[in-house]
């Protein structure tokens, strides 16, 4: 860990770092912040329906992956990144103001617009944050910085979560709200004024405007080389399960737990946390050497720590009823923290598996992220970025519509993650044939 912490020190990598931290922080924040608000006021008092809200919010934010990433990549390739970055830091500055003024006048479709407008910041932000790595880092320190960019995300993302759902519901939540999303936003604006400059890919690109045609060509650029295509792959399917997971955590606590929101945000950050350590462990255990050796026995870890999950959870299942029967008065009510410790083994084993599940999980991501930085063309390194953020999207929409029709289906949740851990079975065969042949040695 020590040999890529160094790197938080050093300006070819804190302001970027900094700059991607409070980026991912206002994203969550913002979004979470909005959707607490309109399901516990603005669905109540206009008779709103807040799930149907909670749906279109999602597809809302994802949405310019799509339609702009082929864009944010012919532009990133284009022009100076640490340029780009500070106008589109700016940028952010002042969609924090407007989302400020839309929250004020609790104009929900502006908050809409605003949700819109901040995925498509982020989706041009994203191909110059990872192509910068290359090009500021030295190989022997990639997957240590890669590991410390998916650590400060998933932290950003669960902080950003967890400080917009409980600030706005405070007194003055719209005012505090609004306040440090705006100084968060600044901080970002300033970090990015340090990051170093960078050479330009490719000066005499032309930009293409037709959405289809230039992210098929973005996608043709990234098969070119097949390494770092099903590395893509790969990645695409991590997201696809942590998605799965991330999205039905509250769904598990409420049904399976029989938790409250408190379980639910353990549950987040233990998942966070533990992402966070296999990013940053991956570059002990690899010595900082860029290669996939680890991704295969890492892919069969995720199934491993999904079963003992599963497993685990049927035995909390067992474990509460006569846990209930010993304290009745929780037979109607959602469990606390102190109730779910107290109902067994069962409890401490589920969290154990979550974190094992989620350390092996960033062990598998970081070599992938590196291997495609490290063996795309130097020329279009963004474009390739940009191929990976719409293959993500895809990936991340698929699993929604897996859960849809698994629990059309009548399936639980503990039968939909599950699923999710037999299917990595045929991934793991893939990616072990990957390795073996393309991405032991780059």
């Amino acid at each position: 860990m020590s040999s890529s912490l160094h790197l938080l020190k050093t300006r070819r990598f804190l302001p970027l770092f900094i700059t991607q931290f409070f980026g991912a922080f206002n994203d969550n924040a913002f979004k979470n912040a909005f959707l607490i608000w309109f399901t516990y006021d603005a669905s109540i008092k206009q008779g709103l329906n807040a799930q149907m809200m909670v749906a279109l919010a999602a597809g809302i934010f994802i949405l310019p992956f799509f339609l702009f990433s082929a864009t944010a990549g012919q532009v990133a390739d284009k022009y100076e990144k640490s340029k780009l970055t500070q106008i589109i830091k700016l940028i952010e500055i002042g969609l924090m103001v407007l989302c400020a003024m839309c929250f004020y006048l609790k104009n929900i479709s502006g908050l809409l617009v605003m949700l819109f407008a901040m995925g498509a910041q982020s989706t041009f932000f994203g191909p110059i944050k990872y192509s910068l790595l290359p090009e500021h880092l030295k190989d022997n320190e990639l997957i240590g910085g890669n590991g410390l960019i998916e650590i400060g995300t998933f932290l950003s993302i669960l902080l950003g979560t967890i400080f917009g759902g409980l600030i706005i519901r405070t007194e003055y939540g719209v005012e505090f709200l609004s306040f440090f999303l705006i100084i968060f936003s600044a901080i970002g604006w300033f970090s990015s004024r340090a990051i170093p400059t960078s050479p330009v890919g490719d000066a005499n690109l032309k930009i293409g405007w037709n959405i289809a045609s230039e992210t098929c060509k973005i996608i043709s650029l990234a098969r070119e080389q097949h390494s770092v295509w099903l590395s893509i792959i790969g990645i695409s399917w991590f997201w696809f399960v942590g998605a799965t997971f991330l999205t039905q955590l509250p769904i598990y606590t409420k049904e399976i737990i029989g938790g409250n929101e408190h379980i639910v945000t353990l549950f987040l950050t233990i998942f966070s946390i533990g992402i966070g350590i296999g990013s940053v462990w991956c570059n002990r255990l690899l010595n900082g050497e860029i290669n996939g050796k680890l991704v295969p026995f890492a892919s069969l870890g995720i199934t491993i720590t999904i079963s003992l999950f599963v497993a685990f959870s049927y035995l909390y299942n067992w474990e509460i009823l006569h846990y209930l029967e010993g304290a009745p008065h929780y037979k109607n009510t959602m469990l606390g923290l102190l109730a779910f410790f107290n109902v067994g083994i069962s409890s401490w084993l589920i969290l154990a598996s979550l974190l094992s599940f989620s350390i092996i999980s960033g062990i598998y991501i970081v070599p992938l992220y590196a291997i495609v930085q490290h063996r795309s063309n130097e020329h279009y390194l963004a474009r390739i970025i940009a191929a990976n953020n719409i293959l993500n999207s895809l990936f991340m929409v698929g699993a929604s519509f897996l859960a849809f029709l698994l629990f059309f289906l009548k399936l639980s949740v503990i039968d939909i993650l599950m699923f999710v851990g037999i299917l990595n079975i045929l991934v793991f065969f893939i990616i072990r044939k990957i390795v073996k042949r393309r991405l032991y040695n780059v």
